[in-house]
């Protein structure tokens, strides 16, 4: 009977969202249309629910989520759904398909890690459904044999927009270390034959051990650095190139920005000077008013004054041209009347006093005059030039707020720009030496492991015809993918990799690398099912008809063959105990999107399915 498994679908769960779900059947699944809309990352989830390590990506869609379902079915019937919360962790298997409610206090636990001699983890009870439970694979040149992991079969059936368009062969996953274990598990695929009869061609040695141990944990980091150089730049040379550009770029926009934020220095100066002497002169013109009110009411005063005297004085006169009477102030009669001695009241005196009071006053109030005079001058000077201190300094606000302030933010942020760039090329440098490091470690010990080791077999038990039959099982899928001028293919034992027309596969532009990684990993499927030979039943692939959308060149671009249709149309014809599922932004032919396992992201609320994650209400929104 043959065994394996299908998935039937993956189902986001939240408190307060709504679910988001993506069904699968057997055979051919394709999912494609707009970017962005949550298509790799069902792939990146699909692979988290079989036991993978890497965080899911922080999408701001996901938010609110926190439980990830996985549903599959057995070839032979079994149902059962795997749980996982969205931050990784242990797992939860419930028997039957579920994508709503999960049945309470059903279920039980798995592990996420893989343990010799527990049964209780995800990959032991994945394993155990495709009949690869307990299987031992080659961990390394000498013999050393480990329990197989799902995680090994993992890479071969599911392979994201990143790996398969990677210049290495998809029994590699950057990790040396690691290769000879990913190459048994191959062998295991092709011949249904685990290393459980081999014996290491040398004791365990504490030294060989430790060595053994040193090279899997630089192996790990050596992978882990080799995606953080990926994700920052390119190789070294290119590197040092930018490296340098960017530093002339830095220079010449320095002395830019020095000579901006000089004229920029010196604009506002003179903006201050402009306000302290638009200022001064508004508090002294305040002044000069403030004085000339005060000024024209002690005139209209002065004036007030002179008019009295005078009436004073035109009094006194009158009385002097009353002649002999009786006196005006005491009342007594002339042959009475004593000045000296009755009458305080001297005429003639007060008319003296009088024009001589007269007489200051007329000098005070000519003097005021003058004040006046030169305060109103002033005045006037201050009108004539405080508008055109306002005209000077509202053209340099124009230049200032307008032009100058806006170049110089712009400049100081293609320079803040410019140096977090070239803070990231000398940290892509600085990895590139760390990672040579590690390198040069790992070649040492490798070849005193190597010393130790003798001449111990590297092929991990691969025999010549049996990578000639799936050689050629890949070269009838290929000629029937219509992939062009195909019609020799060959496996490589030296670079465990497909060498297509004399040409090795890595040496193809990215989009027939892609191709041909699915021609690799379809073909597999096929072969073991031919064969009747182990396999996990389904594979996953992101991106294979990359020369369709992005072309790596002339000899890459395939938008002008039948490569596509054709393409669809070998998988659509598979049997039903294969099932293979298709991530693409270019739309599949007509009646492969009329099929019920077709499903179109669209990337618009308003037509049809916009993407993985459904939309937030507003109530969603406010719960949230």
């Amino acid at each position: 009977m043959t065994l394996g498994l299908r998935l039937r679908h993956l189902t986001f769960q939240g408190p307060n969202r709504a679910p988001a779900t993506v069904e699968f059947g057997p055979g051919l699944n394709v999912l494609y249309g707009a970017s962005d809309t949550g298509k790799s990352f069902i792939v990146e989830a699909i692979d988290f629910m079989l036991g993978g390590k890497k965080p899911l990506r922080d999408l701001s869609e996901r938010e609110g989520y926190d439980r990830i379902l996985l549903a599959a079915e057995s070839l032979s019937g079994e149902m059962f759904t795997l749980s996982r919360s969205t931050e990784g962790g242990g797992f939860r298997v419930y028997d039957g398909l579920y994508s709503d409610d999960l049945p309470a206090g059903d279920g039980r636990d798995l592990r996420e890690q893989h343990q010799e001699g527990n049964d209780d983890n995800v990959s032991t009870f994945l394993l155990t459904k495709i009949g690869l439970d307990r299987k031992k694979i080659r961990r390394n040149q000498v013999g050393d044999v480990n329990n197989l992991s799902f995680r090994y079969l993992a890479r071969l059936i599911i392979v994201n927009e990143e790996e398969i368009i990677q210049k290495i062969t998809p029994l590699s996953d950057g990790n040396p270390t690691a290769d000879t274990a990913n190459v048994a598990t191959f062998k295991l695929l092709l011949t249904g034959t685990d290393d459980s009869a081999l014996i290491a061609s040398r004791p365990s040695t504490p030294e060989r051990q430790s060595r053994s141990a040193q090279l899997e944990l630089l192996g790990q980091l050596i992978k882990d650095y080799r995606g953080k150089v990926k994700e920052l730049a390119g190789p070294p040379a290119q590197l040092e190139e930018q490296l340098e550009k960017l530093d002339w770029a830095i220079s010449r926009q320095s002395q830019q920005l020095s000579v901006t934020e000089g004229e920029y220095r010196e604009l506002a100066k003179r903006r201050r000077d402009l306000l302290g002497r638009l200022d001064e002169g508004n508090s002294r013109l305040t002044e000069i008013n403030s004085l000339s009110d005060r000024f024209g009411l002690l005139d209209e005063h002065y004036s007030s004054d002179i008019d009295r005297l005078r009436a004073i004085e035109e009094a006194g006169t009158l009385f002097s041209a009353m002649g002999t009477g009786s006196c005006p102030l005491c009342g007594a009669h002339a042959e009475h009347h004593r000045k000296a001695d009755a009458c305080e009241g001297d005429v003639e005196a007060i008319m003296a006093a009088a024009r001589a009071e007269i007489a200051k006053i007329d000098l005070r109030q000519a003097e005021l005059e003058q004040t006046i005079s030169a305060l109103t001058k002033e005045g006037e000077g201050f009108k004539r030039r405080l508008p055109a201190i306002e005209s000077e300094l509202a053209i340099l606000a124009e230049k200032i707020e307008g032009i100058l302030a806006p170049n110089l933010k712009q400049l100081r942020r293609s320079y803040g720009e410019l140096a977090d760039k070239r803070g990231e090329v000398k940290e892509a440098l600085g990895l590139y030496t760390t990672l040579k490091d590690l390198e040069d470690r790992r070649t040492k010990l490798e070849a005193e492991d190597a010393v130790e080791g003798g001449n111990a077999s590297s092929d991990a038990g691969l025999s010549a015809s049996t990578v000639d039959r799936f050689a050629m099982l890949v070269l009838e899928l290929l000629k029937a993918w219509h992939f062009p001028h195909v019609s020799r293919v060959h496996f490589d034992t030296k670079t465990k990799d497909l060498v297509i027309d004399g040409k090795q596969r890595v040496a193809y532009g990215k989009g027939l690398r892609a191709i041909t990684y699915a021609g690799f990993v379809i073909g597999l499927l096929e072969y073991c099912r031919l064969f009747d030979t182990p396999h996990p039943g389904f594979v996953v692939l992101d991106s294979p008809l990359l020369s369709y959308r992005e072309p790596d060149g002339v000899d890459d671009d395939l938008r002008g063959s039948d490569l596509n249709t054709c393409f669809y149309e070998y998988i659509s014809g598979m049997a039903d105990n294969r099932q293979v599922i298709i991530i693409e932004n270019t739309d599949p032919p007509p009646n492969i999107q009329a099929s019920v396992q077709a499903l179109k992201f669209t990337g618009n609320t308003d037509i049809g399915r916009a993407g993985f994650f459904p939309p937030r209400d507003p109530l969603e929104k406010l719960l949230g």
